[in-house]
């Protein structure tokens, strides 16, 4: 561990970067310096709209407004209490989706990973080009990928497919206002399902199925290119002098690895937060054949290899809603699964209540409890809630070991560290140590090291190993470890099991009756109604 520098620690002013995290749900911009101490923060939320089944988007202008109202925040406390900020380096959320107009204005809404309305577009890719995108572009053929989102714009909105002259994501919306340049870092791109991994390229054939040209995509940069200025207009609200740098950034979900310190061989990032994920950093891409993985970019010689499961935190909503609503919070919840035995006597669930992706990738799954007898109480099915997500992250991390990647212990963060009983239920899943740093903020700590590697702050990206403090840390408890070993090969069969199921439930849902369709005259949904997934 380095040990924090003498102005640091004596608490005088010191340089810092703003770690700015543009998230699904919130802003978050933390300042950070280069012995890892946090300095200020400031966080701005924006909902997620679902406006038709289907459907999740969002404004990208109560984005930029939240950014820009976030980055001032945290500026101004840093300010005040003497430290300067040397400069802004950026995280985003993937997968994200904007058609801009002759004019630089959005003629859609930011299009979210959520968004599931390109389902059948994935389908039909995956049916008709195999895994050979997959395997060049380290992106899953998804309704969350970019590639399906534009088949989709193309096929089922062509008026507005044409009259977008670029498509962009969240942070290239952000960059462009705060800086005048259109451009997309590798990270982010890598995450598009356009991108050629070995050639760092747009890829030819993704661009063939996606029906355009590369004069309507931003220019591809590195996570490490340095934009000098921001401009007036940008300065004057950011309340920076306009000669402030801005580090382009990368992905969260790359940042969220190295945000954690987990940089080196055979260490794992984990985090659950509403969906969950597991990642392992390698240094060359690395795309496995059986396509179950994501392959995304960091930096020269850094690849992130792993897999996103959409059904995390959300799990215990939906657990708390529908199995508990006498219990006024979540820990009380918890409690209730604390109650039956590792295994919840023989009861498993699969989570899929927003479908799923790794390492299945298939929008069709839906959630199910498969071995329920009357023996099982409300405390069982809680348990298996949890359980299942915990397996699900056991699937992932199995995936990256058939690839060929070692996985021998795991950083973990998100809400879902709160409780000590989730934090062992993950361990003995896993089946091995897993430690949970005391950083809360891993993605902007991510984003602001990157930024300052770019800027020269800090010898490379490997100090991140040593400035992330060790917290908690957790060793599989023998007997629970056991239950879960075998209870994964089942788990895992029942998905392909099941996909027939899947197909059949999803087309009752999606016929109409003249039940429904009276009643959805009548409706009295909101038209953008709030999600918190």
């Amino acid at each position: 561990m380095r040990r924090p520098s003498t102005a640091a620690a004596s608490g005088a002013g010191v340089d810092v970067i703003l770690g700015v995290d543009v998230g699904t749900t919130a802003t978050k911009v933390v300042a950070f310096d280069p012995d890892g101490r946090e300095h200020a923060s400031a966080r701005v939320g924006y909902p997620l709209l679902e406006p038709h089944p289907g459907e999740a988007v969002q404004d990208p202008d109560v984005i930029r407004g939240a950014v820009t109202e976030a980055v001032r925040g945290a500026a101004r406390q840093a300010g005040n209490a003497g430290h300067r900020v040397s400069g802004l380096s950026f995280s985003a959320a993937m997968h994200t989706l904007i058609g801009i107009g002759d004019a630089g204005r959005p003629l859609t809404p930011s299009l979210t990973w959520a968004d599931a309305r390109a389902a059948t577009q994935a389908e039909r890719l995956r049916a008709t080009h195999g895994l050979e995108l997959h395997r060049r572009t380290g992106t899953p053929t998804h309704p969350m990928s970019p590639l399906a989102k534009l088949v989709w714009f193309r096929e089922q909105d062509p008026e507005t497919f044409a009259a977008v002259r670029r498509w962009v994501g969240i942070k290239e919306y952000i960059l462009a206002d705060l800086c005048g340049e259109w451009l997309v870092d590798h990270s982010v791109a890598s995450a598009t399902g356009l991108l050629d991994l070995a050639a760092l390229d747009w890829d030819g054939e993704a661009l063939d199925v996606a029906g355009i040209d590369p004069a309507r995509l931003s220019r591809l940069a590195a996570t490490t290119e340095v934009l000098p200025r921001l401009t007036p207009a940008a300065a004057a609200a950011l309340g920076l002098p306009a000669a402030t740098p801005v580090v382009v950034g990368a992905s969260d979900g790359a940042l969220a690895s190295l945000g954690v310190g987990a940089v080196h061989g055979g260490v794992a990032s984990c985090s659950i937060g509403t969906s969950a994920a597991i990642r392992v950093m390698v240094d060359r891409p690395t795309v496995d054949p059986s396509g179950h993985l994501f392959c995304y970019a960091l930096a020269p010689e850094r690849w992130v290899v792993g897999g996103a499961i959409n059904n995390g935190g959300l799990v215990l909503r939906w657990a708390r809603d529908a199995l508990a609503p006498d219990l006024e919070d979540e820990p009380a919840v918890l409690d209730i699964a604390a109650r039956a035995p590792a295994g919840s006597d023989g009861l498993l669930m699969l989570p899929y209540l927003t479908g799923e992706r790794a390492p299945h990738w298939d929008s069709l799954s839906r959630g199910a409890y498969v071995g329920l007898t009357r023996g099982h109480r409300r405390e069982h099915l809680v348990r298996a809630a949890l359980e299942g997500v915990c397996l699900q992250l056991a699937l992932v991390a199995e995936s990256i070991r058939a690839a060929g990647i070692e996985v021998r212990e795991t950083r973990a963060t998100g809400g879902f560290a709160r409780s000590a009983l989730w934090r062992q239920i993950l361990t003995d899943a896993l089946g091995m140590d897993v430690d949970f740093p005391s950083t809360r903020e891993g993605t902007s700590f991510g984003a602001a090291l990157l930024g300052m590697d770019a800027l020269g702050m800090v010898e490379n990206l490997d100090v991140a190993a040593d400035l992330v403090q060790a917290g908690e840390s957790h060793r599989p408890e023998p007997a629970s470890a056991a239950t879960y070993r075998a209870l994964l090969p089942v788990f895992e069969s029942l998905h392909e099991a099941l996909v027939p199921a899947f197909r059949t439930l999803r087309d009752v849902a999606q016929r109409p009756s003249s039940a429904s369709a009276s009643s959805a005259s009548k409706s009295s949904v909101p038209e953008n109604q709030v999600s918190e997934n």
